[in-house]
């Protein structure tokens, strides 16, 4: 823990930010109109969007760097699952093409990130 901003360190992890503030925007547009009552695909969005961020968290909270590997696995696992309800999503014109399209680039930034610390870790 930090002692000046009291924020663990996953906190700080720029994909971790992002990825908690992407499943935010998931909740609030799965909050109104035709996704809001299509209860299945509501809730196995959000619970996919949730994982992500929650994953990296306790990835990082583990004692050794093989699991904070495994736990980011996990988390880019599900940020696959999210593009694919948003495509279905789309499909069932829930939402438009262009949040599709917005959403869909906003979760491959996300994904990369995942990669790209996994890789990092490697070095340890």
């Amino acid at each position: 823990m930090d002692k000046d901003s009291g924020s663990t360190r996953f906190e700080k992890l720029d994909v971790w930010s992002r990825a908690k503030d992407l499943s935010l925007e998931i909740y609030q547009l799965t909050s109104g109109g035709p996704f809001a009552r299509d209860w299945g695909l509501r809730e196995q969005i959000r619970k996919a969007a949730v994982s992500i961020p929650s994953n990296i968290a306790e990835g990082q909270g583990r004692f050794g760097i093989k699991e904070f590997r495994n736990f980011l696995s996990i988390a880019n696992g599900s940020t696959y699952e999210v593009i694919t309800q948003i495509h279905i999503a789309r499909d069932l014109k829930y939402i438009t093409p262009a949040k599709a399209k917005d959403l869909i680039a906003k979760y491959t930034i996300v994904s990369r990130m995942i990669k790209s610390l996994r890789k990092q870790i490697n070095c340890f």
